[in-house]
């Protein structure tokens, strides 16, 4: 079993609404091999919402106090990015799951690249809240890019 982005699984949770369907994914998810999850809207958000950003580091940033979680219009919704990252860390344990694939670039998902926090498009180096927070309790993350390679690998 493993965990992935809702959007990953053809499910339209992005913040403007859309999916980012990974064929893949959503055969395993619909064969009862993994179970999707939106950290986003596990926080409390709404779809469609407002895109946000990392401002001041990192997703281990935010979870450390040091960085914050901004939407476009400066609205400080730090709190419930942590609080989705919470909820997906319990699914993820209630579930066993020792492999999450969790959407790129995303202030949330973003495994190995976050946007920079100034909404230029510009990415950088780094990875979402809840990419951090699965990654602090042991759990690997990956992203939907490196999947192809990885299925075989975890028995899918």
């Amino acid at each position: 079993m493993i965990l992935v982005s809702s959007c990953l699984a053809g499910m339209k949770v992005r913040y403007n609404g859309t999916d980012c369907l990974e064929k893949s994914l959503k055969t395993l998810f619909d064969g009862g091999q993994a179970v999707a999850v939106c950290p986003e809207l596990l926080g409390g958000f709404a779809t469609p919402r407002e895109p946000a950003e990392i401002v001041g580091g990192t997703g281990r940033d935010v979870l450390d106090g040091r960085a914050k979680v901004i939407d476009r219009s400066g609205k400080e919704v730090t709190a419930m990015y942590l609080e989705g990252a919470r909820i997906t860390l319990d699914t993820a344990l209630q579930f066993g799951v020792s492999t999450v694939v969790l959407k790129s670039n995303s202030p949330s998902c973003g495994s190995v690249m976050i946007y920079n926090g100034e909404f230029t498009g510009v990415k950088i180096p780094g990875e979402g809240v809840t990419a951090a927070l699965l990654r602090r309790n042991g759990i690997e993350v990956i992203s939907e890019q490196e999947l192809a390679d990885r299925l075989e690998e975890l028995g899918l």
